[in-house]
């Protein structure tokens, strides 16, 4: 069955980077259909940080107070020995000088207040879950893409563009880039949790904390209503390395007899680091990997955001806002294009694609020069860290300017 996509652009993915492109689109006074595998989109996963550019995006599409309520405004970037001592320090968001906040947030209530945007301004039918796009043909006319739903029907929908927002295991980009930049894994483990305790620092600090096995742990808070309970919703992550460690990359449980010995010996005295982990409602573990940059992204009505282009590490907190930067640049080449999709999508690409591809090597390096200097001195640490941050936020700033 071939289906008549009304309206005429379809995005693969409901994710965070599918959602805001969809609200970008909108805004511009374009349509949209999302199509979304999931039967149903909840608020999964763990915490999150939005950066300052980002935020701005989020909220001249009218999300400043919702984030405002949800997420904490992250004040201090604090970067700590397994004792608890702190090595040196960054300001952060507004205290850094930016126009807008760094938000940390659970990333299921970000995706949810983008769903309930897309629901109330585009209407509920603008989404289409349960739903698996398998792959695609395009003309000088337009896109069919070819879907599946979880009862087994086939059908095709007719477009006037696709964007692939489906993740790092992306089916378009697999389609686009047969021979191309596979799944690049590392040793490096990491273990995820949310765990609420009574008090953290000010409330609005994340620690960066390492030891000297290279073994680190990034903690924050993450919930602005649990603040106003008194409460802190600690968002945690802990990375070790494990190079005999053979399993699957994806998200997936994970085991506390795993992460434990790995952090035995951390003691920061006014955290209970022990109890942190193990309180923890949930344990989720992967490993760290990403893609290599690839040379392009799309082809004429075709193109890619967020994860399915550009995969990184999740060090320096940059995968979900380069995923809402790009929506937002594909809306602005799309509504000035006068209908001209393919002349769009490469205005787009070279605009994304240079400043992603560079943040994707700023994470590997950044995550490198972090585990060489575990065996430093004090001293060398703090000088280390400020060089690498400063050059790293340079990278972010060239690569965060949108156009619009």
């Amino acid at each position: 069955m071939t289906e008549t996509a009304s309206p005429g652009i379809v995005i693969a993915g409901a994710g965070i980077g599918g959602l805001a492109a969809a609200l970008a689109l909108h805004a511009r006074g374009l349509s949209v259909t999302l199509v979304e595998e999931a039967e149903e989109i909840r608020p999964l996963g763990v915490g999150i940080n939005i950066q300052p550019a980002a935020i701005g995006e989020l909220t001249a599409l009218g999300l400043g107070e919702k984030l405002a309520a949800t997420g904490i405004a992250t004040r201090e970037h604090r970067y700590l020995d397994h004792k608890g001592t702190t090595v040196w320090s960054e300001a952060r968001g507004i205290a850094a000088g930016n126009d807008f906040p760094q938000y940390s947030i659970h990333r299921g209530e970000l995706q949810m207040m983008l769903l309930d945007a897309v629901h109330s301004r585009l209407g509920v039918d603008a989404i289409r879950t349960a739903t698996r796009v398998r792959g695609f043909e395009q003309d000088a006319d337009g896109v069919r893409v070819h879907i599946s739903s979880h009862s087994g029907g086939e059908s095709t929908l007719e477009a006037d563009a696709l964007i692939a927002g489906d993740g790092m295991h992306s089916v378009i980009r697999a389609q686009l880039h047969p021979e191309g930049s596979p799944l690049r894994r590392t040793p490096v483990r990491m273990w995820r949790g949310l765990t609420e305790i009574p008090e953290f620092i000010d409330g609005r600090t994340m620690i960066i904390a390492s030891d000297d096995r290279s073994n680190r742990m990034v903690a924050y808070p993450c919930s602005r209503p649990h603040a106003e309970r008194g409460k802190v919703l600690l968002n945690w992550v802990c990375l070790a390395a494990d190079p005999d460690w053979q399993g699957e990359v994806q998200l997936s449980p994970g085991r506390f007899e795993d992460l434990l010995p790995h952090f035995a010996h951390w003691d920061f005295g006014w955290l209970d680091i022990r109890a942190a982990l193990e309180s923890s409602g949930q344990l989720m573990h992967h490993v760290m990997a990403d893609r290599d940059p690839l040379p392009s992204w799309g082809e004429n009505r075709v193109t890619l955001l967020g994860d399915a282009a550009h995969p990184m590490y999740p060090i320096g907190a940059n995968g979900g806002t380069q995923a809402i930067l790009d929506g937002v640049a594909l809306a602005t080449e799309l509504a000035d294009a006068g209908g001209d999709v393919p002349a769009a999508f490469k205005r787009y690409e070279s605009v994304r694609l240079p400043a992603a591809n560079a943040i994707v090597e700023a994470n590997r390096s950044m995550d490198h020069s972090e585990r060489t200097l575990a065996e430093s001195s004090v001293d060398e640490m703090a000088a280390g860290l400020e060089t690498i941050t400063t050059d790293y936020q340079d990278v972010v700033d060239r690569a965060s300017a949108t156009r619009h």
